[in-house]
Parts: structure tokens; C-alpha cells; sequence
């Protein structure tokens, strides 16, 4: 479990991870090493996995996102598998349970795109495709 200053440091983190040492330290009222030093065990206990950048699709032309239900065909799901890892417009994918075995979310830069990458799966998977309007709850943190 987090204590209220790791939830602190972790809710900053995950609106700028880019923030220095320095100014995270300020905000939660620690001197620059013990922040430092938060920071190395959150990390260290697999809370913090990564620092990253968040990009904008939209500003490198993917225009367009969908996500896609994907039910293997019988013997196919490993390949369908491997397909879905290999094609870099498939941004995630979580394996599911129920009638479907994975729900994938697509960046395209066309409807054209999305049928050519289709293509490749609808011979090894059925397939069910919603284009997505808006995002009204962006990713974020579970509840700390």
C-alpha cells in the first residue's frame, strides 16, 4: 500500500513526469533526498515502472481510432496472437475472457488503413470494429 505522501509524489508524477527532483521535493514537502529517495523504493517496488512521454496520435496524422474485438479462429489464437504484436498501428491489446479473446485499440490514419490491417486477421479471426467518437475518460491512475 501507498502512504499519503508516495500517492503524493505518484499523482504529481503521473500529471508531469518530466518534473525536476528539486521542484517534486518542494511540492511534497521533503528536502531534494528523501524525495529521491521515495522515488528509488516506489520504483524499486514495482509501483513506478516507467518515466514516459505522452503522445498526441492526432499530431502524427492517426486521424482515426478503433477498437476491435478479436475471437481466433480454433487453433489460431497464438497466431492471431503474434499478428496482433507485429502490427505497430495495434497500440493495445488486452487478452479477455467471454466470447471475444482480445479487444485491441487501432491509431489509423484511414478507414482504408483499418481495412487493409483487417484484412490480415479475417482469415485467422472474426472480427467486430467500433470506431471511437471521443474519449471521455482518458488513461488514468486507478484510485491510490
Amino acid at each position: 500500500m501507498l502512504d499519503d505522501l508516495d500517492r503524493r509524489i505518484v499523482e504529481i508524477l503521473a500529471d508531469d513526469a518530466r518534473i525536476s527532483l528539486k521542484e517534486l521535493a518542494q511540492r511534497v514537502e521533503l528536502s531534494s533526498p528523501s524525495a529521491s529517495d521515495r522515488l528509488r523504493r516506489l520504483e524499486e517496488r514495482g509501483v513506478i515502472r516507467a518515466f514516459t512521454v505522452d503522445i498526441d496520435p492526432q499530431a502524427l496524422g492517426y486521424t482515426l481510432q478503433a477498437i476491435v474485438r478479436i475471437k481466433p479462429l480454433p487453433g489460431k489464437l497464438h497466431t492471431v496472437q503474434k499478428l496482433i504484436r507485429e502490427i505497430p498501428e495495434f497500440t493495445e491489446c488486452d487478452k479477455v475472457t467471454g466470447d471475444d479473446c482480445f479487444i485491441a485499440r487501432l491509431h489509423l490514419r484511414s478507414i482504408e488503413e483499418l481495412d487493409r490491417i483487417l484484412d490480415r486477421i479475417t482469415d485467422k479471426a472474426e472480427t467486430s470494429t467500433a470506431i471511437v467518437k471521443a474519449q471521455p475518460v482518458k488513461r488514468r491512475l486507478p484510485p491510490l
